[in-house]
């Protein structure tokens, strides 16, 4: 397969990356952080193809994806990891402002190209990861917890578009994960992240519509959703 992740540099990205690349596929590997990506290709350089973008520069996206399509003839696999959380209680807009530019118009606009990408080749498999942190304010970080929400009902909206199509469209939504993004004082259930990667190539593997991982962090979702 031909996969594309965005975002890859670290975290679930780059846990994905090494998943996927250890198995002979040609992946496509986007950051801003270009010693990273080299160090990326260094590593497995026959099937790595390692692309520095950022995801507010539109102009560029158009592009990278372009250049994708020229050297591949089609992306088979796109999975969208790309994304920042600052902690902010004192209310800061510069960072309110930034997570939403990444989070929101960034984000929106790498998703929205790839989908229509798809129905170009009229066909390909779109996984977003969102959080569960988009079901419920959070008074220290609003922006994230804001931002998350707009993504988990994007998806589901492409999710509505793509019924009777032969484009899929995986939501997966983890709770704390053991990486940068997980901060704060007194944090519970940080999942560690090859645990929580393997559930998520699993689902991915089965075409699953969404995934919430991993289980306990289900029934958190189940009470946000339900009772707060």
């Amino acid at each position: 397969m031909n996969i594309l992740i965005i975002g890859a540099t670290s975290g679930i990205g780059h846990n994905l990356w090494k998943h996927y690349v250890s198995m002979g596929h040609n992946v496509i590997v986007t950051g801003r952080r270009k010693e990273l990506l080299d160090n990326m290709t260094i590593s497995f350089p026959e099937h790595t193809r390692a692309i520095t973008c950022d995801i507010t520069n539109t102009e560029l996206l158009d592009n990278v994806l372009e250049n994708i399509i020229h050297k591949y003839g089609r992306i088979d696999l796109a999975i969208v990891c790309a994304g920042i959380g600052e902690l902010n209680p004192k209310l800061d807009v510069e960072t309110e402002l930034s997570t939403l530019s990444v989070n929101v118009i960034g984000w929106a606009k790498v998703v929205a190209s790839i989908y229509k990408l798809f129905e170009q080749q009229k066909f390909g498999h779109l996984v977003t990861i969102t959080s569960v942190g988009g079901l419920q304010p959070t008074p220290i970080s609003p922006s994230y917890s804001a931002s998350k929400a707009f993504q988990i009902n994007y998806t589901k909206s492409l999710q509505c578009k793509a019924k009777g199509t032969k484009i899929i469209v995986t939501e997966i939504r983890p709770g704390l994960v053991d990486t940068r993004m997980a901060k704060g004082d007194g944090l519970f259930w940080v999942m560690p992240l090859d645990k929580v990667c393997r559930r998520i190539t699993k689902a991915i593997e089965k075409k699953q519509k969404r995934l919430i991982v991993t289980k306990r962090w289900r029934i958190i979702n189940f009470l946000l959703k339900h009772f707060i």
